[in-house]
């Protein structure tokens, strides 16, 4: 029988339901916004100089304050924190969906950032203190780690749907009543275990070297892409976020209460998973836009076929997601499911390279996203669950904004690093072809495909060190037992509640 430190809440699982809408509605957000840019762009009159910033914004806020989003909300209280994030997204995704000018809609879209980054840390933090049973923390992670890699894709169609049908604003009105269903939920079920919280004082120094240096880092990456890689600002944002981030690395050995305890990093499992989960995000991020610009741009699909395109890899993701992740998280050690989910992922990504002018969908597209979604959502669950398991209940919050901030930054890398090699290969396949093209618009839909599988070649590379990271730093054994390599010594007893046998 197992033997666990706190009784189980009863409400769980509807809990759960609250806080996975809520998720939905933060990764959702992440893309649904892309594809209404263009009209929104039209309407507003953004200047092509000023559009990149629509999606900066937002990345810069939450990529940037997730980890005293994370300390927040086990300062004041993850069900606190959980509610104000929902109210206040929704506000901004009000605002955003009223907007008049581009200054307004820049605003909205970095406030949806500000409160995304207390929402999101919130919401796996009271996943990972309400759900401590083997069993059932497999289940429970399962579902959210489903929806935390389909949203994405959800994202792209309801964006599909909303600019195509009504009005590109929806994307941004479509929170409000998750946001609301979501809080209301939350306020009536969410009950937190007692004596979770972290009482200590908000260690400033560290959130502004942080702040500053995450910024700096996600922000130099938007810059490279735009600017070059080797321009002075460019160069400068990556060193000043150096210095910062070592800066606060030294302020939190020395701190008595740091924003990010070094415990929660130097536990080789949990870096294992922030790093290669960091690295899956690189590759997808930037994948996902290619075949997005490819199946609209050169294929001629239109935005809801796009997002309908994707839907396969939503349902094998989910099913990758409960029923391999979940039924063997117990079984297995999470490496050996992380790894190769990783790896049949690239198997998927390597058919996505065949993609020519006039290549089937049913062929080639459909079983490389089927393939892919199927590996991400193997390997996406148990370490969504990893990340926080055996973590002190006092720095729940802070260990699930870790995640969440090697996903933004990963992705923010992901889409700058992709976009820059496909850029350069693109320009070079029409430089050398030029002389011997016919048609110019034929070689200009030609040199962009052979960019964009220059780039998802790059992907498969990053997903394939991401599967070698799993299976060489990830030593913990299965979900149901105690956690190996555990970093936090002596503090053991303070832990998020585990299973023994």
């Amino acid at each position: 029988m197992p033997d666990v430190t706190t009784p189980l809440d009863p409400k769980r699982w509807k809990a759960l339901i609250f806080i996975a809408l809520a998720q939905l509605m933060v990764v959702l957000d992440a893309t649904i916004v892309n594809i209404a840019l263009p009209s929104a762009q039209a309407d507003l009159g953004i200047s092509d100089g000023n559009r990149q910033w629509v999606i900066t914004a937002y990345a810069l806020a939450f990529g940037g304050l997730l980890l005293f989003g994370g300390r927040v909300s086990d300062l004041w209280g993850r069900k606190r924190a959980f509610v104000i994030g929902l109210i206040g997204f929704a506000a901004a995704s009000a605002l955003g969906g009223a907007a008049v000018n581009t200054g307004m809609l820049l605003g909205a879209r970095a406030l949806q950032g500000v409160f995304g980054a207390l929402l999101a840390p919130a919401a796996l933090s009271l996943l990972a203190v309400l759900f401590t049973q083997g069993q059932e923390r497999a289940k429970a992670f399962g579902i959210f780690g489903a929806i935390a890699g389909a949203g994405g894709g959800v994202g792209l169609i309801l964006g599909g749907l909303f600019t195509e049908y009504l009005n590109w604003r929806w994307t941004f009105f479509v929170n409000i009543p998750f946001a609301a269903v979501a809080a209301a939920g939350a306020i009536a079920v969410i009950r937190e275990p007692a004596g979770s919280r972290n009482s200590a004082k908000l260690d400033v120094p560290g959130v502004i070297l942080a702040t500053l240096g995450l910024v700096s880092l996600v922000y130099g990456f938007t810059r490279a892409e735009s600017d070059g890689w080797t321009a002075g600002s460019t160069l400068g944002l990556f060193a000043a976020a150096v210095v910062l981030l070592l800066a606060f690395v030294v302020v939190e050995k020395k701190v008595k209460a740091p924003l990010l305890p070094l415990r929660v990093l130097t536990d080789r499992n949990r870096a294992g998973v922030y790093v290669s989960l960091g690295l899956a995000a690189i590759a997808m991020f930037g994948l996902f836009l290619f075949l997005t610009y490819y199946l609209q741009v050169v294929r001629g699909y239109s935005p809801v076929k796009t997002g309908l395109a994707f839907l396969p890899m939503i349902a094998t993701m989910i099913t990758g997601s409960t029923q391999i992740g979940a039924r063997l998280m117990n079984r297995v050690p999470a490496r050996w499911l992380m790894g190769p989910g990783f790896l049949l992922a690239a198997v998927g990504m390597v058919l996505l390279t065949q993609i020519d002018l006039d290549t089937s969908y049913a062929a080639v597209v459909l079983p490389g996203l089927m393939l892919m979604g199927l590996g991400m959502g193997t390997a996406f669950m148990p370490a969504m669950s990893l990340s926080t398991y055996g973590v002190q209940a006092r720095d729940a919050g802070v260990a699930s904004a870790m995640v969440n901030t090697s996903q933004q930054v990963g992705g923010a890398i992901g889409t700058a690093l992709l976009n820059t090699i496909a850029a350069s290969a693109t320009t070079d396949y029409f430089k050398s072809h030029m002389k011997s093209a016919g048609d110019p618009k034929l070689l200009t839909f030609q040199s962009m495909v052979h960019g964009y599988s220059t780039a998802v070649w790059w992907a498969v590379g990053i997903l394939g060190l991401s599967a070698l990271v799993a299976v060489v730093f990830v030593n913990a054994g299965r979900q149901g037992g105690a956690v190996a390599g555990s970093g936090d010594g002596e503090n053991a007893k303070d832990a998020v509640p585990v299973m023994a046998h």
